[in-house]
């Protein structure tokens, strides 16, 4: 992740984890508990995301970003969890930049409105904890060339 730099652009292969606002949420709560996790994130980047259902003989709808801003507050909670980086739209808080800055960690962004297209890169898909929150439970998906454009490297230069 240090090796990267704004603007710099990526066709990612490999696995992201899929989750959304609700999800986060249910994850700081189980850490308020000292509870165990139903996920390892360890290494992990996390697309912030909410896959529709599939159309008849898919195994994945349309998938986009959303906006990442408002997973801000969560951020810290999952960089200490050791999560490598972030997937997302839209420009950061400060804070989030000064978190980027402090744990090395990286904000990827990706075509937003380009849902239809992103789903196709994605080869395999499966629910990993809460499938009670449906587009909001947290997915592991592996994708092939997925576009990804770093926005926030590790010294805080960003592309906003």
């Amino acid at each position: 992740m240090e090796k990267l730099r704004i603007g710099e652009l990526l066709q990612y292969t490999g696995e992201l984890i899929v989750m959304r606002d609700a999800a986060h949420q249910k994850l700081l709560e189980l850490l308020s508990k000292n509870s165990q996790l139903p996920v390892d994130l360890n290494e992990k980047i996390v697309f912030y995301a909410g896959p529709a259902n599939p159309p008849k003989n898919s195994k994945i709808g349309a998938i986009g970003p959303t906006t990442s801003e408002r997973m801000d507050k969560y951020l810290e909670m999952i960089f200490k969890l050791s999560v490598l980086g972030t997937v997302g739209k839209g420009k950061r808080s400060d804070l989030a930049v000064k978190l980027c800055i402090k744990y090395k960690r990286v904000y990827f962004i990706t075509p937003s409105g380009a849902a239809a297209y992103l789903s196709k890169c994605v080869k395999d898909i499966k629910i990993l904890a809460f499938p009670e929150l449906g587009p909001e439970a947290i997915y592991n998906i592996n994708v092939e060339d997925f576009p990804l454009m770093v926005a926030i490297d590790t010294n805080g230069s960003q592309i906003f």
